[in-house]
């Protein structure tokens, strides 16, 4: 699934950048003149881009004629827009290091994990053998893991293709423990690292135990 401003077409890219640019704004026609494309194509993409939450409509400008409708980029279209966190959370991680040492900075990112799992929808798995690992795989393909289920022997998995902190884990490999706390909060369950992309596997690959998750201050076995 493609990310950010990928997920759209060439015009649609181009609109969305020129209501990056306009902080109160822009009526169709200014958006026609722009993008050199007719009224009707505007109004189509406009369109789409509200479906996706992307875009929104919002007050016009008094100019003493007839009011004009007037779109904006909503907070999910601005996420759209590439941001680079990873050099902060490297300085940071490198800082926490130094400070506290390994094995508290590897606690510290399996509470982060556990955090962010309770503040988000508890997980809907479904029916059947493969139920838990097809709801946490579209809980992190949501994410930007890139993440499916798959079957290995008797175990259903997840299989992640797109390592969302690889940068930051080849420098902090501790960072896999966020991840594997998120998983575990999300799901109650034990999860096992089988494969890790950063450590040259080919995908970063997941066992759904049945025991419960560990609980806080308990090693991890994966």
């Amino acid at each position: 699934m493609a990310q950010g401003l990928a997920r759209f077409g060439e015009t649609q890219q181009r609109l969305l950048r020129q209501l990056l640019q306009a902080s109160d704004g822009c009526a169709v026609e200014e958006l026609c003149e722009r993008l050199h494309v007719s009224h009707n194509a505007v109004r189509q993409h406009l369109t789409a881009l509200l479906g996706h939450g992307c875009v929104e409509r919002v007050q016009s400008r008094a100019t003493g004629g007839r009011p004009q409708a007037r779109f904006a980029l909503t907070g999910a279209g601005r996420e759209l827009f590439p941001r680079n966190y990873g050099a902060i959370a490297g300085a940071l991680l490198a800082q926490l290091h130094t400070r506290m040492g390994e094995a508290e900075v590897g606690s510290l990112l399996q509470d982060l994990g556990a955090t962010v799992a309770a503040t988000q929808p508890a997980l809907q798995p479904g029916d059947g053998p493969d139920g838990m690992a097809r709801a946490l795989a579209q809980r992190l393909d949501g994410l930007g893991y890139e993440a499916v289920p798959a079957r290995h022997g008797d175990d259903w998995q997840v299989e992640a293709f797109n390592c969302v902190f690889h940068a930051l884990a080849r420098q902090h490999p501790q960072v896999c423990k966020f991840d594997l706390a998120y998983m575990e909060a999300t799901t109650g369950r034990r999860i096992h690292h089988m494969e890790c992309i950063v450590r040259g596997g080919h995908v970063c690959r997941f066992r759904i135990d049945a025991e419960p998750a560990r609980g806080r201050g308990e090693p991890d076995r994966s």
